[in-house]
């Protein structure tokens, strides 16, 4: 999510949230801050991003995998943080 967020030039805010006293003290001793609230730059330090989805399942923002007679199609969404651009793509996949 944080690299799409890059990718788009928004901002993704989060906060490591251990879900027991192990994962508290596993977190600590690797020294990370369980107060720090973590930015979209704390989550992804690169200025040069690619983010890339393909949809499986209908969602809301790509199509799930269709099937034919002859070939499946999927959605797939591609993003690079660099140059603001995003593609779409559809794909045919021919069935033997």
């Amino acid at each position: 999510a944080a690299c799409a967020m890059k990718c788009l030039g928004g901002e993704i805010q989060g906060q490591l949230y251990p879900r027991s006293d192990i994962e508290r003290s596993e977190a600590e001793n690797r020294g990370f801050d369980l107060e720090k609230v973590l930015t979209t730059n704390d989550l992804v330090r690169g200025e040069d991003v690619f983010f890339a989805a393909t949809g499986i399942t209908d969602g809301e923002l790509l199509s799930g995998i269709r099937f034919t007679s002859t070939h499946i199609e999927s959605n797939s969404l591609v993003m690079r943080s660099r140059s603001k651009t995003v593609r779409t793509i559809k794909s045919e996949h021919p069935l033997r």
